[in-house]
């Protein structure tokens, strides 16, 4: 946890030109290193945590075809339910020990194809609402976040906003079951990137996170109490042609012992619209440092990183 620097969001959020700068500062030097970071003091409440967390296991433990109802085919697991073992790491066709739940955008930008009706449980009246609430209150910490990574790159403070106003970000409700047999080469979630501009993590029930550092070490992070986990995602390292890292990560299983316990974890990923460009900013680019990635939208993005982990054909 010594890499990972744990922030306080009040300094941006309620601080003096001074603490606001500082924080800006802070913030830019995690990410130029290791892409991880932990905030506080954010307005997420606790009590809305505990909530989310209590309603994902309930829906957990209805039965598997009560479930399977609420997978929908041809959205790519986009919206609703995704069955164990649908989804894998990129590179990796070893199955995740997984099953998952998405919520999406409440407030569409526009009519787009990346936008479907979001899924309500029969079964569980106060899911779907307790599951909205909790997206737009991440959405607004996510997008004063951006208010901040723009600073810090010399962008307009509201670069990113004309993007993810109304944009196509996710809320996923993660349930790693208890693991029955010997799980071979499969793992809870194998090392990826995220795909998305930024990734703001509440609190996962267990331990078995793990962030690779640049001596190729892999870090622990648990749940700090009252704290988020915010990391760059892949779109955002595009964007920026490398200088904000889009870091490995990992859940991997627990001891032997441990088996029979499940794990939860409940993401917000931080999606742009469709067709925000993620051609890398001018001032990102030197002779130094050429450009590194081709040019394509996020909408393109998404739509190729989702055949690769294997939730569209």
């Amino acid at each position: 946890m010594a890499s990972i620097p744990n922030l306080n969001f009040a300094k941006w959020s309620q601080g003096t030109e001074n603490e606001k700068a500082e924080f800006v500062k802070e913030l830019g030097a995690a990410y130029t290193d290791i892409g991880f970071i932990t905030i506080r003091n954010h307005g997420f409440g606790e009590e809305v945590q505990d909530e989310l967390y209590d309603k994902a296991a309930e829906f957990y433990s209805l039965d598997k075809s009560i479930k399977a109802a609420y997978e929908i085919d041809g959205l790519a697991g986009q919206r609703g339910y995704t069955s164990f073992g649908k989804e894998h790491a990129k590179g990796n066709e070893s199955a995740d020990l997984k099953e998952f739940w998405q919520v999406g955008q409440p407030n569409p930008a526009y009519e787009g194809p990346e936008y479907h009706d979001n899924v309500s449980v029969n079964e569980l009246p106060e899911f779907a609402p307790s599951f909205k609430m909790a997206y737009q209150q991440l959405e607004g910490i996510g997008r004063e976040l951006l208010k901040v990574i723009a600073t810090y790159l010399e962008l307009d403070i509201n670069y990113f906003e004309s993007w993810v106003q109304g944009g196509n970000s996710i809320l996923r409700a993660i349930h790693y079951p208890p693991i029955t047999e010997d799980p071979g080469d499969s793992v809870r979630a194998g090392q990826h990137e995220d795909i998305n501009l930024i990734t703001l993590l509440m609190g996962a029930s267990a331990e078995g996170l793990q962030v690779l550092n640049k001596q190729n070490e892999w870090i622990g992070i648990t749940a700090i109490p009252g704290s988020l986990v915010v990391n760059v995602g892949d779109m955002l390292q595009r964007l920026t042609n490398g200088i904000m890292k889009s870091t490995t990560h990992r859940v991997v299983n627990p001891p032997r012992e441990k088996w029979g316990t499940s794990r939860y974890s409940i993401p917000f990923f931080l999606h742009p619209v469709g067709k925000m460009p993620l051609n890398a900013l001018g001032n990102c680019i030197s002779d130094e440092r050429p450009k590194a990635f081709e040019d394509i939208t996020a909408g393109s993005y998404l739509e190729q990183r989702l055949i690769e982990i294997g939730l569209k054909k």
